[in-house]
């Protein structure tokens, strides 16, 4: 079993242009998902297609009345994008699967593999419809939402052989369940750093986004003396500078400010309104409501300072998730049966797990990363590393009760 040929193959249900490209409800989305459904019945699962466009696999318990674990991730990606994410967290637990249908290991609970449409948001102005359907959160206003050649979900689903209409059906009964797992390559340089092929999330970072807005006035650059200035650029670097080091002195922390727009942006005049966004990021909800607020108390000193106006205005808040202890604490318990460090770290980008969440308790395998890209056609997975992640799969299934 040599991972690496199936992530080639699926690769290869692209758009002809560097890196992969597969949007949902597209033909490239069709070829991926026929390849996902050979791999799946090579691993004695059922399959289905469900209304929100996703691709299902399922094991199925021999024992009555089973409930089941749903394991998954996404099968599209960005424009130009790599060939692991996502799609590897799909190809994985089925090749796992595989392996224990030829090991003749029956388990007491049934398994779902879902391959889901739609995670990036870059072909709609939406995202996470799949596990959003599965946990009863999806609007379904949002199927009248079009992509830029004025095609809307609806359409798309129904193209795709979808019944839109069949959506607010797909919510499952989390009596039903016993969890959400979700293996996907970390997308950072953590693992990388520790030398380890794979760890455990413990969470999904929250995430706030703010619009900052610094106004002083234009003035002649050859002019003005720099102490009579009022520079809404200087300002917003300064704030920069601040936002970075209030972030380096909290754990567990991430801020960012990767978006300016200046004005008159003119070489040989001074800035007199900046845009900037300011992004903040943690596990813990109360440290980056915390933080946030400092950050603000900072941008307010450094504006009165240099005579300024300025407004922030929060523009976007998801809340942090936590990976469930229990589910997590048979994770380490695979990771020991192979005698591999049971590394944790969190998670600073958004997964399907994230909207799984409002549904059933969630849980994460990070795979390391090659430099940590992700999103870049560069990026890379070496064989061994997935092929320890199959390994601590096939444990965890077997240990997971």
């Amino acid at each position: 079993m040599i991972i690496q040929n199936y992530i080639e193959k699926i690769a290869k249900c692209s758009k002809p242009a560097e890196g992969v490209t597969r949007l949902p409800f597209t033909k490239e989305h069709k070829s991926a998902n026929n390849l996902l459904k050979q791999w799946m019945s090579d691993a004695g699962l059922k399959i289905s297609l469900d209304a929100a466009g996703t691709l299902i696999g399922k094991y199925v318990s021999p024992k009555k009345n089973a409930k089941t674990l749903l394991i998954g991730s996404h099968q599209d990606s960005g424009y130009n994008s790599g060939r692991y994410d996502g799609i590897m967290g799909v190809i994985l637990p089925i090749l796992a699967l595989k392996e224990l249908k030829k090991k003749k290991i029956i388990l007491p609970y049934n398994v779902e593999i879902l391959a889901f449409a739609d995670e990036e948001g870059v072909r709609f102005p939406t995202a996470l419809m799949g596990p959003r359907s599965l946990a009863g959160t999806f609007n379904k206003k949002d199927l009248k939402l079009k992509d830029k050649n004025n095609i809307s979900i609806e359409q798309a689903l129904k193209s795709f052989g979808c019944n839109p209409s069949k959506i607010n059906s797909l919510k499952r009964n989390k009596k039903d369940l016993l969890g959400f797992f979700e293996v996907h390559i970390e997308q950072g340089p953590v693992l990388e750093s520790k030398n380890l092929a794979v760890g455990i999330v413990n969470g999904i970072s929250g995430i706030s986004r703010f619009k900052l807005e610094i106004e002083g006035y234009a003035s002649h650059a050859g002019t003005t003396p720099m102490h009579l200035r009022k520079d809404s650029l200087a300002a917003t670097a300064e704030v920069i500078n601040a936002v970075e080091n209030l972030a380096k002195k909290n754990k567990n922390f991430l801020a960012t400010m990767a978006s300016i727009e200046n004005r008159p942006n003119s070489v040989n005049a001074i800035p007199a309104k900046s845009l900037s966004f300011v992004e903040c990021r943690s596990v813990d909800d109360k440290k980056r409501k915390k933080v946030e607020k400092e950050i603000s108390k900072k941008i307010g000193l450094i504006c009165k300072k240099r005579g300024l106006k300025f407004n922030l205005n929060k523009t976007y808040d998801q809340s942090a998730v936590s990976c469930d202890k229990k589910i997590m604490s048979t994770l380490k318990k695979s990771f020991q049966n192979l005698k591999l460090d049971p590394f944790v770290l969190m998670s600073g980008a958004t997964h399907d797990a994230s909207a799984m969440s409002d549904l059933c308790p969630i849980s994460m395998l990070f795979v390391r990363s090659q430099k940590g890209l992700s999103h870049n056609p560069k990026e890379f997975t070496i064989e061994k590393d997935m092929q320890i992640a199959v390994k601590v799969i096939e444990k965890f299934l077997i240990n997971f009760n």
